[in-house]
């Protein structure tokens, strides 16, 4: 895996956290430096938001849960998708359940909450327009699209991986690139085999101590393949502790930046302060 692409397209994933789930202003044409290269947002993604239990409303809400770029001076696209605070009380409250892959026959089951927010996606606020996959061929990309990246970030990881398996298996961009962090398991171990066999360029980076990739658990869900696995514990005598051991800490974006940072030798990406001990 090349640490710096996954550095990169977690900052577009960033952008995305930029903007708050409740600002629904489509915010197409925006810039997003990174680094010496420059993005132009080509429209906004928006979803209902994930249910939960604890509040089964949430999913009634139109959120911005992410963003379609393209790089400014050339023809790759970048789909980046931001996680939801809903996912800490997923993890507490949710009760997992299998429902069939709606996008591709034999594919296996998908978690249900995830389906729910991932079929609910599109370049509108308007929930009855065409789904992102099926929008991509209309869009009006500055330039002719010569690549796609998928990334993101925990609820984001579990969208990015079922819209990276819509993407190849019933459009025309067959090899898109996925890059996904701290992402749980999407789906059941033939939605897993499918998806590794229709979608090989992935890299599923996940830390070590994290909670949020270890779940829903196996046998019943199963993980794509491509991992990349972050320690936030150096070793050694005595072994550092890089990232304070809260759930938080563990799997917030910033932290993952700052572990895969350290590992490339360059400038290193700060943690969230109160995620150092």
């Amino acid at each position: 895996m090349d640490l710096n692409q996954a550095i990169l397209y977690a900052q577009l994933v960033n952008a995305a956290y930029a903007i708050s789930p409740n600002n629904t202003n489509n915010a197409a044409g925006q810039i997003v430096p990174v680094g010496a290269v420059n993005y132009q947002v080509v429209t906004s993604i928006f979803a209902n938001d994930l249910a939960t239990d604890m509040n089964p409303e949430r999913g009634n809400s139109r959120i911005s849960i992410g963003l379609i770029l393209q790089v400014a001076t050339a023809g790759d696209v970048v789909i980046a998708i931001r996680g939801t605070e809903g996912i800490q009380e997923w993890v507490h409250d949710a009760e997992l359940l299998l429902v069939t892959c709606p996008f591709l026959p034999g594919a296996g089951h998908t978690e249900d909450g995830f389906t729910a927010m991932y079929m609910s996606m599109t370049t509108t606020l308007d929930p009855k327009c065409p789904r992102v996959t099926q929008a991509l061929s209309g869009l009006n990309f500055p330039r002719p699209v010569t690549s796609i990246t998928i990334c993101g970030h925990s609820l984001g990881g579990a969208l990015a991986t079922l819209l990276a398996l819509d993407v190849a298996a019933n459009t025309a961009f067959k090899n898109p690139a996925v890059y996904t962090y701290a992402s749980p398991r999407a789906g059941g171990p033939q939605f897993a085999a499918t998806y590794n066999q229709v979608v090989p360029n992935t890299n599923r980076i996940a830390g070590r101590l994290d909670l949020v990739p270890k779940l829903p658990l196996p046998p019943l869900y199963e993980h794509v393949l491509g991992l990349f696995e972050l320690n936030s514990v150096q070793l050694g005598l005595p072994p550092r502790i890089l990232i304070k051991p809260e759930l938080a800490c563990l799997h917030i974006l910033t932290s993952y930046l700052f572990l895969l940072s350290r590992q490339v030798g360059g400038a290193v990406l700060p943690p969230k302060p109160e995620c150092v001990l």
